[in-house]
């Protein structure tokens, strides 16, 4: 069974919800997250083991498990598993390539075993990944989650040639958003059930998401986000909050972003909450957020999948709010 404690709250409100497979389901797909360290050295294990056992919201195998419901048993388990474990192998490339000192609020691989050890980690996890799928001998889940990956390195990419440039318009950002964030949540619902509406339901989801991972980097506080105000700013990545300040703030447009440290950066962070633009964002993922709800009745679930998924959705809100 997973552990509450371990548990944040708006997954927390879905367990609490579901009927009794679903916990124990859940918990099966930690069980075999924690068996994917072992037997690969001391080193390389003990850094995906601390990497897996720092948690997360697992929203990404919770919308697997729900969309596929609790007949599909061992094979949405493995499906389940191999999402979390791409998502995990991002964060931790994601950690070497901005040289970030902490994620949730403890030192990232990166930081601790240098940038060879980070990327033989990530590596470690996202092989792991498709070794599980491959168990499932099901190929049409193999081209989801490799075609979910791709989309991810492209948006990384894209994040990358975009950096430190404040002219970048809305339209590039949400494409950005929807390569980097929104692909994986639409994967995790189809992984779960191989149906159009999920997939789109999960795609709006996940990029309600990142808008408002985006207005919580600007409004912090630290010991919320576990990592410093600004970080975006400092890393030289341009977020909607910033591109819709600036249409009220040339300055914030005009901003240096390669001369900022960490108290220019919150002064700018201050900057751009004063424009209005925060409410702005959080309005536009409220808005997703409930178109995502509203395609939910145009598919044939139960009663508790479709409230379970309902669930989940105001979660993405209740995390920022």
């Amino acid at each position: 069974m997973t552990r509450r404690s371990a548990v944040p709250p708006p997954v927390t409100a879905v367990l609490d919800a579901s009927s009794r497979w679903l916990p124990a389901r859940l918990g099966e797909v930690e069980e075999k997250l924690r068996a994917q360290a072992t037997g690969h050295g001391d080193r390389l294990g003990g850094d995906a083991g601390r990497t897996l056992a720092a948690g997360g919201k697992r929203l990404r195998p919770l919308l697997v498990l729900l969309c596929a419901g609790e007949e599909r048993g061992e094979r949405a388990t493995l499906a389940a598993t191999a999402i979390e474990l791409v998502h995990m192998a991002t964060l931790v490339h994601d950690d070497v390539l901005d040289a970030a000192p902490l994620r949730r609020g403890e030192p990232t691989v990166v930081a601790t075993s240098g940038r060879g050890g980070a990327t033989t980690t990530g590596d470690l996890l996202f092989s792991r990944a498709f070794a599980l799928l491959a168990e499932t001998q099901d190929r049409r889940s193999t081209e989801l989650l490799a075609a979910a990956s791709v989309a991810l390195a492209r948006g990384e990419l894209a994040q990358r040639h975009d950096a430190y440039d404040t002219s970048i318009s809305e339209s590039r950002y949400i494409e950005r958003c929807r390569l980097k964030t929104a692909t994986l949540f639409e994967c995790a619902c189809l992984l779960g059930r191989d149906e159009e509406v999920l997939g789109a339901f999960g795609s709006e989801i996940g990029l309600a998401f990142q808008l408002l991972d985006d207005v919580l980097d600007i409004s912090g506080p630290p010991e919320r986000t576990g990592k410093a105000r600004g970080t975006d700013l400092l890393d030289g990545t341009v977020t909607l909050p910033a591109i819709l300040a600036a249409g009220q703030d040339p300055e914030i447009g005009a901003a240096d972003l390669r001369g900022l440290d960490a108290t220019a950066a919150e002064a700018l962070c201050d900057r751009i909450a004063a424009t209005g633009a925060l409410g702005k964002v959080r309005s536009r993922a409220l808005e997703m957020v409930a178109a995502a709800k509203q395609r939910l009745d145009t598919a044939a679930f139960d009663p508790e999948q479709r409230q379970l998924l309902s669930l989940v959705a105001d979660g993405v809100v209740q995390r920022y709010s």
